[in-house]
């Protein structure tokens, strides 16, 4: 508890504190003291000095704390002593990244590479050193690349590069990096923490957001060129790495979902397959020349089809075949004007005959018979289950590699040679090659590109204006009625019926209201109204009102028309509304009996109410408010009488039997309005 105290308040940001620590060389010797003591230091300690340190560095502009630092002959050596804790790697990255203003970083650059930081880094990755070391040192070794490589894409005004960059990117440095990894004892854990170096070395692009898919990221994707002094002292060693997916580390047989697996891939043969794609990727001739006479591709394809339960390497894999098909074009590619001329040619792309990408694609068909492969074991796998076997866990990206020869095949750079090796294919291998991708990859494809939910949703008709397509059958306008039925009463009904910020702009700061003009919810449909949304609501009409004669003429029952009432019918009332209607019983509205002599016809109002449901007058209650939905709709002229004072009734079925007082002749009165309505909430 104290020492967290401690460290709380040291990097609190308070200047005077910072200035005291970070002037007074007292103070920090008994700070620096700390890192005098064997290991292993204690990690939470070994995390506060760290965060003291490193705020000091970052806070203290001055050159005040690194002028002591660099005073002490045995710093570097005594956080490399230590770098098995994680907190020495993170004060090791402070310096690098968090030294302010970039004169004084560039400085401490100089002095750390003076120093041979990466030097003495690289050494710890060796198999002699305990894991710890090895993967903190190859942890901090790629943090630094990309570090570094950050920087310098920000800071382009500075002149000269940065020191650790360019050793760390020089051959000395990778030939080194690679003689502990291959010369003498091999361990897996020495060869994976010097693979994950050298891929950082080869990153061309990274994700300024990590994390996250790369269709999310694209607009901040860095991207980097590869130094040629890495790809040089690489090389050498392919056979190193070739010799590696031969024969690994061993490692004492697992146990897993599927059985006992005898001699399992292992991380090295996984981290040797990255370093395979990564390599193919730069598309570097010497280097694909050499692939090529190892026969590395050949040797990748058979762990493929052996291991078909491990997605990371057949992931792997797929890489390298992709980036074989699509980029081995690229060094012979010619150049826009000596393309003119070249419309015979598809793509206007005749690649040299001898160039070293077809070399590569010519070793990926012909000695590693890429076609066959794919055909044996997808026949292979198609027995399998029929026997009632399960379905192999390569499957997925064995499409994936099929699709990739159709696309380039048909495409792609290189269409022309892929397409002479499918033309010189056996006729048996061919024909099999032929109907595979006509019928069973089609059909692989269509299913895997099928939805697995409906991607279409159904929205209110105040927010699908815009929509003009029709419904299509029966099932959609079940969908669409079904939806509406399970919405529910939410703060923002308002906002679904277009309702714009300016219209509540008199409303008080109350939280409900917005509620409050819920009474005031109308609008009018109106029969000459071509909205595209017409045709479902008369489906729906159609489909749940069953009452009308078939024998009678068909007419259209939202048609604006005068209405005649004649016997007069207390319809409702409720919260303090009543409703008198003349001439029209329950038959008569549900047979559209509408025609009379006297009254203008108006548009119809839909009055929603908050309260449980009431039977209606007409059966597009139960349309447009189903059981239980707490709704209730009422379907009056807008030139209904102002009501009378609230009455208590029964509004039951025997409404229909029950007379209303004889009312005046309607008059106009604009919109229903609720005054006796109170908020539910």
């Amino acid at each position: 508890r104290y020492p967290n105290t401690a460290c709380e308040l040291l990097t609190s940001d308070v200047p005077q504190i910072n200035d005291k620590l970070g002037g007074d060389e007292t103070l920090l010797n008994i700070l620096y003291d700390f890192l005098d003591h064997e290991p292993p230091l204690n990690p939470l300690l070994a995390s506060f000095f760290s965060k003291t340190i490193g705020n000091l560095i970052a806070r203290k502009t001055e050159q005040v704390v690194i002028s002591f630092l660099r005073k002490k002959d045995r710093f570097l050596s005594l956080v490399l002593k230590h770098i098995d804790t994680s907190a020495m790697m993170d004060l090791l990255l402070r310096l690098i990244s968090c030294v302010e203003p970039a004169a004084l970083r560039h400085d401490v650059l100089n002095w750390l590479n003076e120093a041979k930081i990466i030097q003495r880094l690289v050494e710890l990755i060796h198999s002699s050193q305990d894991e710890d070391r090895q993967s903190n040192a190859s942890q901090t070794l790629c943090d630094i690349i990309r570090l570094s490589r950050d920087q310098s894409t920000q800071l382009q005004d500075i002149p000269e590069p940065d020191p650790l960059l360019t050793a760390l990117e020089s051959q000395e440095c990778v030939e080194q990096l690679l003689r502990n990894m291959f010369d003498g004892e091999q361990t897996e854990n020495c060869i994976v923490n010097g693979t994950q170096v050298l891929l950082t070395l080869l990153e061309t692009r990274r994700s300024g957001v990590e994390g996250l898919m790369d269709s999310y990221t694209q607009g901040f994707e860095r991207s980097y060129t590869v130094n040629s002094s890495i790809l040089h002292g690489i090389e050498p060693r392919l056979k190193d790495f070739h010799q590696l997916l031969l024969s690994p580390p061993k490692k004492s047989a697992i146990l897993t979902t599927i059985g006992v697996l005898e001699e399992p891939l292992g991380n090295a043969r996984l981290h040797g397959s990255r370093l395979i794609a990564a390599l193919l990727h730069t598309n570097t001739p010497s280097i694909n020349q050499e692939l090529c006479r190892l026969s590395t591709m050949d040797l990748l394809l058979d762990l493929f089809f052996k291991y078909t339960w491990n997605n990371f390497l057949h992931f792997q894999v797929e890489l390298s075949i992709v980036a074989i098909l699509s980029h081995s074009v690229q060094e012979g590619k010619p150049p826009p004007a000596e393309q003119e001329g070249k419309e015979d040619i598809p793509n206007g792309k005749e690649p040299p005959a001898n160039s070293p990408e077809n070399l590569m694609v010519t070793h990926l068909f012909q000695k590693c018979c890429l076609v066959q492969r794919i055909l044996d074991a997808w026949e292979a796998n198609d027995k399998i289950q029929a026997e009632g076997g399960m379905r192999r866990g390569n499957m997925g990206h064995l499409t994936r590699i099929a699709n990739a020869v159709v696309h380039n095949m048909e495409k792609g750079p290189m269409q022309a040679q892929i397409s002479d090796f499918i033309r010189e294919l056996p006729e048996d291998c061919r024909g099999r090659w032929e109907s595979f991708v006509e019928e069973t990859l089609t059909e692989t494809n269509r299913r895997n590109t099928v939805d697995l939910v409906s991607t279409h949703h159904l929205h209110s008709s105040s927010e699908d204006e815009d929509i003009e397509s029709a419904f299509p059958n029966e099932l959609t306008l079940q969908q669409a009625f079904s939806e509406y039925q399970i919405q529910q009463m939410t703060a923002n009904f308002v906002d679904q019926f277009g309702f714009n910020d300016e219209e509540f702009a008199d409303q008080d700061d109350n939280i409900n209201a917005p509620f409050d003009r819920i009474a005031e919810i109308n609008f009018s449909i109106d029969a000459d109204d071509d909205s595209p949304n017409a045709s479902l609501f008369e489906a729906c009409c159609n489909e749940r009102i069953q009452q009308f004669d078939d024998n009678e003429e068909e007419e259209d029952i939202w048609e604006e028309k005068e209405i005649s009432f004649a016997a007069q019918v207390k319809s409702r009332t409720r919260f303090g509304v009543s409703q008198t209607s003349e001439g029209s019983s329950k038959s008569d509205l549900e047979n559209g009996d509408h025609d009379g002599s006297t009254g203008k016809g108006r548009p119809w109002l839909l009055l929603f109410w908050l309260r449980e449901p009431r039977e209606c007058s007409w059966d597009a209650q139960r349309l447009l408010c189903p059981p239980g939905s707490g709704w209730t709709a009422v379907f009056e002229p807008v030139s209904s009488k102002p009501p009378p004072p609230c009455v208590a009734m029964d509004v039951g079925s025997s409404v229909w039997d029950s007379a209303a007082p004889e009312s005046s002749a309607p008059e106009d009165k604009g919109w229903a309005k609720f005054t006796d309505f109170q908020p539910f909430c």
